[in-house]
């Protein structure tokens, strides 16, 4: 698992990770801090990580990046963690455009 703050290679990352997922990496996107969390096998590990380093959980998303994949069809906005009827996101996806738009720039910022 990585905390990723500043640009890295995705590929060197992909190259490199710790979690052998055919052809995915779990991330969870701080849209607050706008840092993220990389490879892990579950995104509440990332999650966790990420709430000791001072995140807030309602800045928290999760999503699968495919680092193979063309640029537009990279990031899925799905996971466990987002399911957050409070904040009126009841399923696993990402509803609020507002919120996968922040996770998109982040995630192409840092991921590059």
């Amino acid at each position: 698992m990585k905390i990723i703050a500043q640009p890295v290679i995705l590929s060197e990352l992909w190259e490199n990770r710790e979690v052998d997922f055919t052809e995915m990496m779990k991330i969870v996107v701080d849209v607050k801090q706008e840092i993220l969390a990389i490879d892990a096998e579950m995104h509440a590990d990332l999650e966790q990580d990420l709430l000791a380093e001072g995140s807030q959980q309602q800045d928290l998303w999760g999503a699968n990046i495919y680092p193979l994949k063309e640029a537009d069809d990279r990031l899925e906005y799905t996971s466990f963690i987002n399911i957050r009827p409070s904040l009126g996101n009841s399923s696993m996806e990402v509803i609020d455009p507002g919120i996968r738009n922040k996770i998109a720039a982040i995630a192409d910022h840092l991921l590059i």
